[in-house]
């Protein structure tokens, strides 16, 4: 990767195309992996899902929160092996409150509106991840 501009780049080019990645969390020294919808931040320093607080991956992050969320452009064809990119966000995740909740559940919402009825609920946690590092291969 050639500097910052061709990361950002890569970085917005793969986040346009790509709805859904993987949070990984640990607790009780146990890994553990979870699909979720996630959005972007303009600025790229904060990436942002929703869960429901009764989850493992909520109990972890709120134990542990560093975390990893793993963002691909595969399409599950064969070429993937040579040109998709995997990008690996490092970084801090807490549970968003107040006019930050509602703040990034706007930037969240407006990426996945179908949501809009889970991100509303009580039971539901908008959780942002403060990023520290991406990793491109």
């Amino acid at each position: 990767m050639n500097g910052s501009r061709d990361l950002r780049r890569t970085l917005k080019d793969v986040f346009a195309t790509q709805r859904f990645c993987v949070l990984a969390t640990q607790g009780q020294g146990q890994p553990y992996g979870s699909l979720v919808a996630f959005a972007e931040t303009g600025d790229l320093r904060q990436l942002v899902f929703a869960t429901n607080r009764d989850t493992r991956k909520f109990s972890n992050l709120i134990l542990e929160p560093r975390v990893a969320l793993l963002i691909d452009s595969r399409s599950n064809s064969d070429s993937d092996l040579r040109n998709a990119v995997a990008i690996t966000a490092l970084g801090l995740a807490h549970e968003a409150g107040g006019d930050e909740r509602e703040r990034l559940a706007g930037v969240y919402l407006a990426r996945h509106p179908g949501l809009a009825g889970f991100v509303g609920s009580p039971e539901t946690a908008v959780c942002v991840v403060a990023v520290e590092d991406y990793v491109v291969a």
